[in-house]
């Protein structure tokens, strides 16, 4: 019921010139993120390198694991994300020149909701 009232909403040209003009003079929407449940990352590869502060790496990876991700000790063009800490050292190159997604620990922090 919600979804279709969304929905509705939008599909009104006045309601989306208003959120034009809005967006114009400078009103911006904060992104939300939607909270990671048990099985939110399930399919995806993540790989730890360097140090992080706030968490040993192997608490990174069982919260990683307990949200379905697969945590790898090398990365490949399969790798989703990269968790890059400190002194992070030829993984993290790697990830570059594959091109693969890197976040930092605050990153990390985000995606696991804390």
């Amino acid at each position: 019921m919600a979804a279709q009232q969304i929905v509705a909403f939008f599909q009104q040209s006045h309601n989306r010139e208003i959120i034009q003009r809005l967006q114009t003079v400078g009103v911006h929407w904060a992104a939300q993120t939607e909270p990671q449940t048990a099985d939110s990352l399930v399919g995806q590869t993540f790989v730890l390198t360097g140090t992080l502060s706030t968490m040993t790496r192997t608490q990174a990876k069982s919260r990683l694991q307990n949200l379905g991700a697969k945590v790898s000790g090398s990365v490949s063009k399969k790798t989703h994300c990269v968790v890059a800490g400190e002194k992070a050292g030829s993984k993290l190159k790697k990830a570059q020149d594959l091109g693969v997604k890197i976040i930092d620990e605050a990153g990390l922090i985000a995606l696991l909701g804390d």
